[in-house]
């Protein structure tokens, strides 16, 4: 299919006005009306075009959407990029959490800088490819060869243009000392933390529009001490940035923190100064109504991982629970070894059908899926200039089209691109700046990554 028309006029402003015009449709995230589209100046939103109208003032550009679903830019809260490299990984097929990472550890604890470079930029082109804008990675193997593998990252995701949460993770409790993860990946407290400034200082942006952050996350309650847990908490207070962690994946982690600790994952918390704002935890399923409504009251946010928790069959996260008391809820498509994708817009559709099983037909529905992988995770992010298409917002947006086979017939063009199966966007803007055109990525050679990709993998578990 031919790119969509862009015409040109021949004023010029110093900023100029670009009109995403005539659009099949669009969801704001908001009552807004955006049925003629928007008007995009610099980084920023600058007015949104009601149906039957033009835009209020002049326009430098137009870009025909005729044919296209508008959205705001995905946000995805929760993933491992480096897992992009064992994908389908056979000595992990059909096992449970545990288990799994077991199979795995070992394979990642060979990674190297090509390594972590190449798996970056390869699951945030397949994200930015699904309409994705803005991902945070969780990145928390560290050995001796690769102590720096954050700025790595940063490094690799320059030329993307996406908006980057790094956190900085870690692991500080191998098996000689009862934990899971081999002693080869497992770091000391001082190591962990001293790194964790240094990062900080070195790439943390809190401005509003940032587009790289830093959040500071150890792995799991079976991967790291409960001093590391109380020092970071107290480093990020320090910071003013944002912690992460795994939390109630598994009824195996419930017990080995009953084992280990002599309570529960949220008991947990609490104990170590994790209850509080601050906070977003992946996965988020085996909690009690009790300590759902104590982390409501905490301001506790949770990002479900629909089709991670499926494949490696942890259970479900009760959503509509967790909203009920006021947390904030938003979707990861989790590590590419536990889901083997890096796509957004296919786990909306997951979230949508998960969500559905558990609470009926009647009390899901598109509208909250999408709310759930917009609005909910700019709420978790605590990045409110995000996650709806709203005059002042950035302008970070993804279009669909639905001339595929699978959209055939569709009269809701917007429930449709869930319920057939949207994969991939014609075009996405980040920052007020294309980053796909045409399906493809504009920054990267995708043919010469893919090779790449392809032979680092082979080459990591041989």
């Amino acid at each position: 299919m031919p790119e969509p028309e862009v015409t040109t006029d021949s004023s010029q402003d110093v900023t100029p006005r670009l009109w995403i015009a005539n659009p099949l449709a669009a969801w704001t995230g908001n009552q807004r009306d955006a049925t003629n589209g928007l008007v995009v100046s610099g980084n920023r939103i600058v007015e949104l075009v009601a149906a039957g109208q033009e835009p209020a003032g002049p326009v430098d550009q137009v870009f025909d959407a005729s044919g296209m679903v508008l959205l705001p830019g995905l946000i995805n809260c929760h993933h491992h990029y480096y897992q992009t490299l064992t994908r389908a990984m056979p000595a992990a097929l059909d096992r449970e959490l545990f288990d799994w990472l077991k199979a795995l550890y070992p394979v990642w604890a060979g990674l190297d800088e090509k390594a972590i470079r190449l798996s970056t930029q390869l699951a945030a082109t397949e994200l930015l490819m699904s309409g994705c804008t803005t991902s945070v990675d969780h990145h928390y193997v560290f050995s001796e060869q690769l102590g720096d593998a954050i700025d790595i990252q940063v490094e690799a995701l320059r030329p993307l243009g996406m908006r980057s949460v790094l956190t900085r993770g870690s692991m500080s409790l191998g098996q000689s000392s009862g934990g899971l993860p081999p002693d080869s990946v497992v770091q000391t407290e001082q190591q962990i933390l001293d790194d964790s400034q240094r990062l900080i200082d070195s790439y943390h942006q809190a401005d509003a529009g940032a587009m790289m952050q830093i959040a500071l996350a150890p792995c799991s309650p079976f991967s790291v001490t409960s001093e590391l847990m109380s020092e970071t908490s107290r480093l990020a207070n320090k910071n003013s940035v944002l912690l992460h962690t795994h939390l109630a994946e598994t009824e195996d982690e419930n017990r080995f923190c009953l084992e280990r600790f002599g309570m529960r994952p949220v008991d947990y918390l609490e104990s170590v100064g994790w209850m509080n704002d601050r906070v977003w935890l992946a996965h988020g399923i085996h909690f009690q109504d009790q300590e759902i409504r104590r982390m409501g009251e905490a301001g506790v946010s949770v990002c479900h991982c629909p089709s991670s928790n499926m494949i490696l069959a942890s259970g479900q996260c009760s959503v509509l629970d967790l909203e009920e008391v006021g947390m904030a809820v938003g979707l990861g498509v989790d590590g590419s070894a536990s889901n083997d994708h890096s796509n957004m817009i296919q786990e909306v559709r997951q979230a949508f059908l998960l969500q559905r099983l558990r609470y009926g037909s009647q009390s899901v529905s598109v509208n909250d899926a999408l709310r759930w992988a917009t609005l909910g995770g700019a709420r978790l992010l605590q990045r409110p200039e995000l996650g709806q298409l709203a005059v002042g917002k950035m302008a970070d947006l993804g279009l669909f089209d639905l001339d595929e086979i699978r959209f055939s017939g569709v009269g809701d063009p917007i429930a449709g691109l869930i319920t057939s199966g949207a994969h991939r966007a014609r075009a996405v803007m980040v920052n007020g700046v294309w980053q796909v055109r045409d399906y493809r990525p504009v920054n990267i050679d995708l043919e010469q990554l893919l090779a790449e990709h392809r032979l680092c993998a082979k080459a990591l578990i041989n």
